[in-house]
């Protein structure tokens, strides 16, 4: 039975990596082919560049408002972007946040979010804005960088007690050996270090960070591995006055001096209301240290997407926000045409007021031409990893135009899944006319309701003559 056994447990050890890679998934969104607007340096749009496809006009002022944003010298700009469904508003908006990378804040909500945030509706805003808007904080410290020569470790010969050993550290001009207490000697281990390492020892609170290994142990390649970093061995003295840069949001600032947890607040979840005179404390401090030489302001983007959804109440606040030396770079989007503000009775055009709109830069984005839609369809098959026909893709291209992008894109996948049960490599025009069955588009779906309309629950469309249904006197007709 022994046998039998240690013969199984040879039998399942393989399995061991198939299962991590069944387990290890890709997320795929509907913007995760963005990487940027696809500008050159003259901020010219390209046809087809980072995922973006078409919207010349849009994506070059697009550009123009990136410019004002890195150069972080006006506040308080604001833009709107309009236009049709499906027409890549919210892909613009994403291309200036791949464009101006993880260094500056790009906060993103839903107009229609800040209605179930417990909190009222100008903190939710207020929040947002102080969440785009990033201070860098400079300080200077006193580092050890170096090469490690060796390390010795002595051993308490009782079996107890402290722990105590060496290190020998050099740069290209000196050699230095420094003791090692019990800590230090437990963040080594931790870190791994070992002779030929380069690290950097932070004197104030003893963190030890790998640099990467020593090229002079280049020889060694094959025996660390592909995926080591090598790096120079570092000149001049060991010890150094580094300047280290952190960049943390003005929200986050509030956050950690509001509550009695200080920096674990920001795990809590919902931050609850915060008091202006927080906020203000806060904005003196931040002046101090931008006049002291301390912190630099870097503004950020607030994208609110459905600004439609907001009320004259936000729009109000919206309107004196942006007066604000500290307000950053709005962007809205917006589908609707002439609509009812919310909050009154009154129409204005894309459900906005107009001493706002006046406040706006605004954008026009257009419908796609057929051609653009045969290249995002390529992109989002690419991104997907979708292998289709010539003549499937051509048939897609043309339910995109009939019907909408949308529809089509979403076809991509579940058409793959379709060729996939069949044993297919390739998804051709069989599986997408057999998904075209499958799923209906808004278009066939609003005809079917028309024509059956009086079998639905609540109908308040009066039925055709000579058919049964809702009419004006039926008790389920509501208003």
């Amino acid at each position: 039975m022994v046998g039998q056994t240690e013969k199984h447990k040879m039998a399942a050890a393989p399995r061991v990596p198939e299962t991590q890679d069944i387990t290890r998934i890709e997320r795929i969104g509907a913007h995760s082919h963005i990487r940027g607007l696809g500008l050159d340096d003259a901020l010219e749009a390209r046809m087809v560049s980072q995922g973006m496809v078409g919207q010349t006009n849009a994506r070059r002022a697009a550009g123009v408002i990136l410019q004002i944003i890195r150069e972080g010298k006006i506040a308080g700009r604001a833009l709107l972007i309009a236009g049709q469904p499906g027409t890549g508003k919210t892909a613009i908006a994403m291309g200036m946040a791949q464009s101006l990378g993880p260094d500056t804040p790009f906060t993103m909500i839903s107009g229609s979010e800040i209605y179930s945030l417990e909190m009222s509706r100008t903190e939710a805003l207020s929040q947002a804005f102080r969440r785009s808007i990033g201070v860098r904080i400079k300080e200077e410290t006193e580092i050890i960088e170096g090469e490690v020569v060796e390390i010795q470790i002595d051993k308490p010969a009782a079996g107890s007690g402290d722990k105590r050993g060496k290190l020998t550290l050099k740069t290209t001009e000196m050699e230095t050996i420094y003791d090692l207490g019990a800590k230090m000697i437990d963040g080594l281990q931790k870190e791994r270090v070992q002779a030929g390492d380069v690290v950097t020892i932070d004197k104030a609170s003893g963190k030890i960070s790998k640099l990467g290994r020593s090229f002079t142990r280049a020889r060694d390649y094959d025996a660390m591995g592909a995926s080591t970093k090598f790096v120079q061995c570092p000149e001049g003295e060991l010890q150094k006055r580094k300047e280290v840069v952190h960049t943390v949001s003005l929200h986050e600032m509030d956050v950690i001096n509001s509550r009695a947890q200080g920096f674990l607040a920001l795990f809590a979840g919902d931050t609850g209301e915060i008091k202006q005179e927080i906020r203000e404390q806060i904005d003196q401090k931040v002046s101090e240290w931008r006049e002291e030489g301390k912190a630099e302001i870097v503004p950020g983007v607030l994208f609110i997407d459905e600004v439609h959804m907001l009320d004259i109440e936000c729009y109000s606040f919206l309107n004196r926000a942006l007066e604000s030396p500290m307000a950053p770079v709005l962007v809205f989007a917006t589908n609707r045409g002439i609509t009812r503000i919310r909050g009154t009775n009154y129409k204005g055009p894309h459900g906005m007021p107009i001493d706002l709109l006046d406040r706006l830069l605004i954008i026009s984005t257009e419908p796609y031409t057929e051609k653009e839609v045969s290249q995002i369809l390529h992109i989002r098959c690419e991104e997907e990893d979708v292998e289709m026909s010539d003549d499937a893709q051509e048939l897609l291209t043309k339910i995109a135009i009939e019907t909408s992008l949308r529809y089509a894109i979403h076809m991509i996948c579940t058409a793959s899944l379709v060729c996939t049960k069949r044993k297919g490599t390739e998804v051709d025009m069989q599986d997408i006319k057999k998904v075209y069955s499958l799923f209906s588009d808004v278009k066939r779906s609003t005809q079917y309701m028309m024509e059956y309309q009086h079998e639905f629950m609540f109908s308040e469309i009066a039925a055709p003559e000579g058919e049964g249904g809702a009419t004006e006197g039926d008790a389920m007709k509501t208003d």
